[in-house]
């Protein structure tokens, strides 16, 4: 008889939060999966785990998911964790699970914690509908894409990523977004330094440029709630002469801000136009 998978969340940064079946699951396991086998090594070392670990990471996916497939049919159970939280959450282990499915070989989930769903059940923003975007494309027209789609999101937005990345981060959705737009930031959940801080994208701007920012960082975005603008509203404005004389960007913007519309599609809006102008 085949062994069974494991997922097993691990605490984000408190070693206390961690389940008490969570520990028994990794000391009984034949084999646990880690990310980083020196991070995970300091969780088990503190709950008296022996068990032996490999690596399972972003670079060795493919072919560690074949070795654990054939521990598996040897009849092993095999538990996997993340450096923190829970696996496949932004983290390897889809290859893994989408390979066992096709074999037929059981996984077990073993919840816990998880840092999207911490930061948002304390963000203050809505929670019955929110999407998770992992972490935001670092450049290029995927990342422009993206921004467009939180924009105009008619749920909460939910994404992770770095400190030395947020200041960008904020100063572009901000942009987009404009000033006044409901923010979280969940910095350090579960540590000593934990921050979690809530305002408009401005407030939340400017308390955030105060200095060298560290950790682990969710950031949460409320839906737009831009006022119903008709096109024509929105093309009328763009034919203004204080308008027409702008780089297509910033008329976008200014025409935005001045209506209470959402950037992104003031800027779909001006393409459009202007299409149409090349072919009249």
């Amino acid at each position: 008889m085949a062994g069974q998978l494991f997922i097993v969340a691990t605490p984000i940064g408190n070693l206390g939060d961690i389940t008490y079946r969570a520990v028994e699951t990794l000391k009984q396991a034949d084999l646990i999966a880690a990310e980083d086998t020196r991070t995970s090594r300091r969780l088990l070392a503190h709950y008296g785990i022996s068990t032996p670990m490999m690596a399972y990471h972003e670079h060795n996916e493919k072919s560690a998911s074949q070795k654990i497939l054939a521990r598996l049919r040897q009849g092993d159970d095999v538990a996997m964790i993340t450096d923190a939280g829970t696996p496949l959450i932004s983290d390897p282990g889809y290859c893994l699970v989408r390979l066992l499915h096709k074999e037929g070989i059981s996984v077990s989930p073993l919840p816990g914690p998880c840092s999207p769903v911490a930061a948002l059940s304390v963000s203050g923003l809505p929670t019955d509908s929110f999407t998770f975007l992992g972490f935001l494309p670092r450049s290029g027209q995927s990342r422009q894409d993206t921004l467009g789609r939180i924009a105009t999101a008619s749920n909460t937005q939910v994404l992770l990523e770095s400190a030395r990345r947020l200041q960008r981060t904020l100063r572009d959705m901000e942009e987009v977004c404009g000033p006044d737009r409901e923010i979280c930031v969940a910095r350090e959940l579960t540590k000593l330094f934990e921050e979690i801080v809530h305002g408009s994208l401005a407030q939340v701007c400017s308390h955030m440029d105060t200095g060298k920012l560290r950790g682990e960082i969710v950031l949460m975005i409320s839906p737009a709630t831009a006022r119903q603008v008709t096109d024509a509203e929105i093309i009328k404005c763009l034919q203004q002469p204080d308008a027409a004389g702008l780089p297509p960007s910033e008329r976008a913007k200014q025409v935005a801000r001045q209506l209470g519309a959402i950037r992104a599609r003031v800027y779909a809006l001006l393409l459009a136009m202007d299409k149409k102008d090349e072919h009249a």
